[in-house]
């Protein structure tokens, strides 16, 4: 049995594939839960029965904020009291896995004592070291430091989307295995998220020299004035949206299903909402409003109106 929690979403899914290639199990034999839907004895009583077609099998329950702090009337009510005596009579034949994507868990709570006693509890949150994670990823690849870092700057930090651009390199390199500058340019697709929030961490800081060399470098890239402008305030409605769910209740996966965004972005957003007020980022939000209309009316050219937005922070 095993509890894997964190903010890295990709690391747990990395883990759970380990485990599955570990005992073997084919896809046929894993059954997945989410606890938000289904009730711990459903999943106490597949985990308890033996396995019809292989010798092992797995149980993915998936939300499991029953090792969490988490209240919420929405979420039905478990019994953890069931799970407690089959952890401690489990099934050899059954590989049950509980995955949540919060930071912390609540250890308080006996399930997960009892779960720290048999160190079966492994933390995914963010990686401190991202270099280690990309050596990983490139294998037997040689990538130079000054171009995983062009690599992070280009794609972001999100180890999904690392994950699969490194693999688009692999691919495109095949038998040669240095992976130069220009292959990454040529390659790899620039997230456009990542100076986004590069700007808005700069008006965030009040840096106006920083913000105003971010804002020039996407113009550089060949970004309209008009798109960084909406992009900005979409973000800044994201950010506004998804911090005032958050206090609600919501989990970030939740607030990604209302908002029909990337749970990644919804994850940023809520780390760089922390730093506003939320009259701020509706001020910001105005000024942004009155840009669009000063360029659409021929007040200001495109040019220069984020420009005097970025000065006037």
């Amino acid at each position: 049995m095993y509890l894997l929690y964190g903010t890295e979403e990709f690391l747990i899914k990395k883990e759970i594939n380990k485990i599955q290639n570990k005992y073997k199990i084919e896809d046929v034999n894993i059954s997945i839960y989410n606890l938000e839907e289904s009730k711990i004895n459903d999943i106490i009583d597949d985990a308890s029965t033996i396995s019809l077609f292989a010798e092992n099998k797995m149980i993915i329950c998936e939300n499991a904020y029953i090792f969490t702090g988490t209240t919420n009337k929405k979420l039905p009510e478990q019994d953890t009291k069931l799970l407690e005596k089959y952890i401690e009579h489990e099934n050899e034949n059954t590989i049950l896995i509980f995955t949540i994507n919060k930071d912390k868990l609540d250890e308080r709570k006996k399930i997960v004592k009892l779960l720290k006693e048999k160190k079966q509890i492994i933390e995914f949150n963010k990686l401190t070291n991202i270099t280690s994670f990309i050596k990983e990823e490139l294998n037997d690849y040689n990538m130079s430091l000054g171009n995983q870092k062009l690599l992070v700057d280009r794609v972001g930090n999100n180890l999904y989307e690392l994950h699969q651009e490194i693999e688009k390199l692999k691919q495109y390199k095949d038998a040669d295995k240095t992976i130069t500058k220009d292959d990454i340019i040529n390659v790899t697709v620039k997230n456009v998220d990542v100076d986004i929030f590069n700007l808005i961490d700069n008006i965030i800081s009040k840096r106006k020299d920083l913000a105003l060399e971010s804002y020039n470098e996407m113009l550089k890239d060949g970004e309209e004035p008009i798109k960084i402008i909406i992009m900005l305030a979409n973000q800044f409605r994201i950010m506004y949206q998804a911090r005032n769910l958050y206090k609600k209740g919501y989990s970030e996966k939740d607030i990604a299903t209302l908002l029909k965004v990337h749970p990644y972005r919804i994850k940023l957003a809520l780390n760089k909402s922390s730093k506003f007020s939320d009259d701020v980022i509706l001020k910001y939000l105005e000024m942004l409003a009155d840009l669009d209309i000063n360029i659409k009316t021929g007040k200001i050219s495109k040019e220069m109106c984020l420009e005097l937005f970025i000065l006037k922070i």
